[in-house]
């Protein structure tokens, strides 16, 4: 299992939001330049040859100083050499990824409830997510938002990092943190004015 510590600062970087390569480099750019360190890519509704396209250009264009993290496919994170992958409830098993992944490469795995939090806390994820924690409007069909409650729920409940996702803004993102949460995983509200966003997320939490 991995031992660095997660970032405060976790920011997924939706393809979604993106009409194309050019613009999700852009993007991830100015988060590196504010000092992010730690990015996920996620693309719910790519082609795998997309989804590979953009990752191994996300992969050259960053040195290994930035940790890159893909949403759902293992395949692909190796196939673009990333750093690790996170896996959802309805994706592959915690532990049918390793397999695929190795021992040395991130395993992150959300959950949405004390129930899956406990059983994903048995396997060999590096880190926990837990969310949304506010309402999202980054899902179609978003799970029972838990609050900052549920936070600290699952903060008693594991010793592995804990990120906290969905709706997360500068404005609240100091208070997830005091419930429990090690790191914070960003996507709306990084997408406008990305480099500032980032540094005044920074600031906040400190």
């Amino acid at each position: 299992m991995r031992r660095e510590s997660l970032p405060r600062l976790y920011p997924i970087v939706d393809a979604s939001f993106f009409p194309g390569s050019a613009e999700i480099l852009a993007f991830a750019h100015q988060l590196t330049a504010a000092g992010c360190r730690f990015l996920q890519y996620r693309n719910k509704s790519g082609s795998a040859r997309t989804m590979l396209e953009h990752s191994r250009q996300l992969r050259e264009a960053f040195d290994n100083s930035v940790q890159l993290i893909m949403n759902d496919r293992p395949d692909l994170c190796l196939a673009a050499d990333f750093n690790g992958v996170h896996v959802g409830q309805d994706d592959l098993s915690p532990e049918a990824v390793r397999v695929i992944i190795g021992p040395d490469r991130w395993l992150g795995v959300s959950t949405h409830n004390p129930e899956q939090l406990s059983e994903a806390d048995l396997t060999s994820a590096d880190y926990l997510a837990i969310g949304p924690v506010f309402a999202t409007i980054s899902k179609e069909k978003p799970d029972p938002v838990i609050g900052l409650d549920g936070v600290r729920r699952a903060r008693s409940l594991t010793g592995k990092p804990l990120v906290a996702i969905g709706g997360i803004t500068r404005a609240n993102a100091a208070s997830v943190i005091e419930a429990g949460a090690d790191s914070l995983a960003v996507i709306s509200d990084l997408l406008k004015e990305p480099r500032k966003s980032a540094e005044e997320f920074f600031r906040v939490l400190g």
